[in-house]
């Protein structure tokens, strides 16, 4: 299975408002496996940055103005994560910017592209309801070490997503591997073949012994031996011959 973490950084809060997308990353994971193929670019937004996102981010006007633009890179990025599951942070969030820009481009909107958006946090909200859950937070309840997380940046933050979504999953991926392993436990058992009885043959001696203890209990039962096959002749005493 497919997967890619996804994250954008924006000039501001809201598409609809001109708000453009200014970095894109996307890391890809294959079987709950990073690969490092990884999908990184910076964009000139032909706008402002507001100065409350500069503050989250830390990515300048300056800084982009020798950057493509998003139409330069859409294809590419469209091609990137086509048919592939998208983890999202915040997914509504993203999943907007993207749709804008794609849309500008002339292309497609996201879900012609990808196989699903996941949204880790309402996994998050819906586990621990009540409590804090964004990126940070989560990294500190799953041991998720954030340090070089000192402003926002769509790469690491794409990093420590994926972790903090294994985390998210982990236990369901514990559950589906006990029931495999059950059940091939029990398909070897049931496949497994029986052991055959042993059987053992008793000797002269023993059947000796058999024949005295027999006639030991008939004398005592006057008769009443009940696994004797075959009366025992009786001397004139009243005892076996």
């Amino acid at each position: 299975m497919r997967q890619i973490i996804l994250d954008t950084e924006t000039t501001g809060l809201d598409p609809n408002q001109g708000h453009r997308v200014i970095e894109i990353a996307a890391v890809e994971m294959v079987n709950r496996r990073l690969t490092g193929v990884n999908l990184h670019r910076y964009i000139q937004p032909d706008r402002e940055i507001d100065a409350g996102a500069m503050q989250v981010h830390g990515i300048s006007n300056e800084f982009l103005l020798d950057k493509p633009r998003f139409a330069d890179i859409a294809r590419e990025f469209a091609e990137f994560v086509q048919g592939a599951e998208l983890i999202i942070h915040n997914a509504p969030f993203d999943v907007g910017f993207l749709n804008m820009e794609l849309r500008q481009a002339g292309l497609p909107m996201l879900d012609g592209w990808v196989g699903g958006v996941t949204d880790t946090l309402a996994m998050a909200k819906a586990l621990h309801p009540g409590q804090r859950n964004n990126l940070d937070a989560l990294c500190k309840r799953y041991g998720v070490d954030n340090s070089a997380r000192t402003l926002h940046g769509a790469l690491v933050d794409c990093e420590l997503l994926a972790a903090v979504y294994l985390a998210l999953t982990r236990g369901q991926e514990s559950l589906s591997i006990g029931l495999d392993a059950d059940e091939a436990g029990l398909r070897a058992a049931s496949s497994r073949e029986r052991p055959r009885p042993l059987r053992l043959q008793a000797g002269e001696a023993d059947l000796a012994a058999h024949a005295a203890t027999l006639a030991a209990i008939d004398k005592e039962s006057r008769g009443g031996c009940l696994w004797r096959d075959e009366p025992v002749a009786q001397d004139a005493a009243g005892g076996p011959a």
